[in-house]
C-alpha cells in the first residue's frame, strides 16, 4: 500500500494499484473516443441541417424538377440527406413513367418504397455512433466504480499490517480509488448530455425527412 503523503493528482493516479490503474486508463480511453464521436456528430448533423435547409430552398422556389434531379443527381459529390430521397423517388418515377401502361398507384408505390429505403440508409448514417455514446454514458460509472472499490479493499487490506491505524494511512489509497469514480463521471457526464442533444437533433431530421416524402409524394400523384 502506498503511503506517501503526496496528494497531488499525478502521484495518486502514478501510486495506484496496477487493477486502478487499468480501469483509469479504460475510463481515459473511453472519455477521448466518445469527445471524438461527440465533435464527429456535431459537425454531421449541422451539415445534413444546413443541406436540408438549402435544398428546401431549392426544391420550393418553383423551378423544374427535371432540372433539379439533373443537378443533384449529375454533382460531384454524392447526394446526402433529403437530396438523396429525392433522387431516389424521382429516379424511381421517371423510370416508371418512361415503362409506361402502369397505374398511378403503381407509379407511386415504386416511388414511395424507394425513398423509404433512401430515408432508412440516411437515418442510419445519421444515428451511427450514438449507441457507443449510451454505452459509455450508462457503463463508465459503474467501471469507475469498480476501480474505487477495489482501491479502497485494497487500502483496507493494507491495514492489516499496520499496529495503529490512522486516517494518514488510509487517505492515500482512498484518493487514489476515488480518483476511478471521478474519471467515470467525467467520460459519463459529456456522453450522456451529447446523446440526448443529438438524438433529439436526428428525431428532428427524420420528422422533416418524412414531411417531405409525403409533400413530394402528393407532387408526383398530381404530375403522374
Amino acid at each position: 500500500m502506498n503511503l506517501s503523503h503526496d496528494m497531488s493528482l499525478i502521484s495518486l493516479v502514478t501510486g495506484a494499484t496496477v487493477p486502478v490503474q487499468i480501469v483509469m486508463a479504460l475510463l481515459l480511453l473511453a472519455s477521448l473516443v466518445s469527445w471524438w464521436y461527440i465533435f464527429l456528430k456535431m459537425f454531421t448533423i449541422k451539415r445534413a441541417a444546413d443541406e436540408a435547409d438549402t435544398f428546401e430552398r431549392a426544391f420550393w422556389s418553383g423551378g423544374d424538377l427535371n432540372k433539379l434531379y439533373e443537378g443533384v443527381s449529375t454533382g460531384r459529390r454524392r447526394a446526402r440527406g433529403m437530396a438523396s430521397i429525392f433522387e431516389a423517388g424521382f429516379k424511381e418515377y421517371a423510370r416508371h413513367k418512361r415503362q409506361g401502361g402502369m397505374e398511378v398507384s403503381d407509379i407511386m408505390e415504386g416511388s414511395r418504397r424507394a425513398m423509404r429505403a433512401a430515408f432508412n440508409r440516411e437515418m442510419d448514417d445519421m444515428d451511427a455512433h450514438l449507441p457507443f455514446l449510451a454505452s459509455v454514458g450508462s457503463v463508465t460509472p459503474y467501471v469507475g466504480l469498480l476501480g474505487t472499490v477495489w482501491g479502497i479493499m485494497n487500502s483496507f487490506r493494507g491495514l492489516a499490517n499496520v499496529a495503529q491505524a490512522t486516517l494518514a494511512h488510509v487517505a492515500p489509497g482512498i484518493s487514489e480509488a476515488l480518483i476511478a469514480t471521478a474519471m467515470g463521471l467525467f467520460a459519463a457526464i459529456p456522453a450522456v448530455i451529447a446523446y440526448n442533444r443529438f438524438a433529439a437533433n436526428v428525431d428532428r431530421l427524420a420528422v422533416r425527412y418524412e414531411s417531405f416524402i409525403e409533400e413530394f409524394s402528393n407532387i408526383l400523384q398530381r404530375k403522374a
